[in-house]
């Protein structure tokens, strides 16, 4: 139960939910999630880290680029119920 609790609580930052909204579709570099979010490059990455500590999202690097994606199956369906419940009106 903790181990879930702990994971929903780092999910439940708003800019954390849109980031994983983004994910959810395909890989993503630092940039373009800066780009939909609106806001700095830092502030993303030190959201994508506290999301990786967590076990939420990985990374892979292809030259001078870093793609992040979601890594956990669980979070992938959750977030798909999340859209249909609260987001397909």
């Amino acid at each position: 139960m903790e181990a879930i609790a702990a994971m929903l609580k780092t999910m439940s930052h708003p800019l954390r939910l849109k980031i994983l909204c983004l994910l959810q579709n395909r890989e993503m570099t630092v940039g373009e999630i800066r780009e939909e979010v609106k806001t700095t490059n830092a502030n993303v990455s030190q959201h994508l880290s506290i999301l990786r500590n967590q076990g939420i999202v990985s990374f892979r690097k292809d030259a001078n680029f870093i793609y992040n994606r979601i890594d956990d199956p669980r979070v992938l369906e959750f977030m798909s119920q999340m859209r249909r419940l609260f987001c397909d009106i």
